[in-house]
């Protein structure tokens, strides 16, 4: 089990870690010192690696949740609240991750290839967005998965 627990921790803070910091360190430092197109290009290149590692930690986080529920838990039923949050919001967090692979990572690719710089800034927007949002949704699970069980709730 140890060694379940630190996958999955070192899976989440892999995914979350990294929406961190592209959000409050490499997004105003880009928009700081590049211009649009060239920004764009950035973000292209630097969601094209990050998200490989966002796919490694999809399939960690989910082999090693399901593996500590059922191997060590008794099941969903045996479990607390904060693992249900935890995997409601997780799950939400992996759709979103999934939505943006599928739609405006994909337009921006193409836009980046089209050399269509106002298109390539409004999928790089389109992104942020949807970046700020699991973004907030993976620092409540760190939170809750981390203090969860010491909570006197239900």
């Amino acid at each position: 089990m140890s060694l379940m627990i630190a996958l999955h921790t070192l899976a989440a803070v892999i995914w979350v870690g990294g929406m961190f910091f592209a959000y409050v360190a490499l997004r105003p430092a880009a928009v700081q010192v590049l211009e649009p197109e060239q920004r764009a290009l950035l973000w292209c290149h630097t969601l094209s690696r990050f998200f490989r590692w966002v796919w490694a930690s999809v399939a960690v986080l989910l082999v090693t949740g399901f593996g500590m529920i059922g191997m060590y838990y008794g099941g969903m039923d045996q479990v607390g609240w904060y693992v249900h949050v935890m995997l409601g919001l997780g799950i939400v967090m992996m759709l979103l991750f999934l939505h943006i692979w599928f739609a405006p990572y994909r337009r921006l690719k193409q836009a980046i290839e089209g050399q269509d710089t106002p298109e390539a800034g409004r999928r790089v927007g389109q992104i942020r967005l949807f970046v700020a949002i699991n973004l907030t949704l993976g620092l409540a699970v760190v939170l809750i998965a981390s203090g969860g069980r010491y909570l006197m709730i239900g």
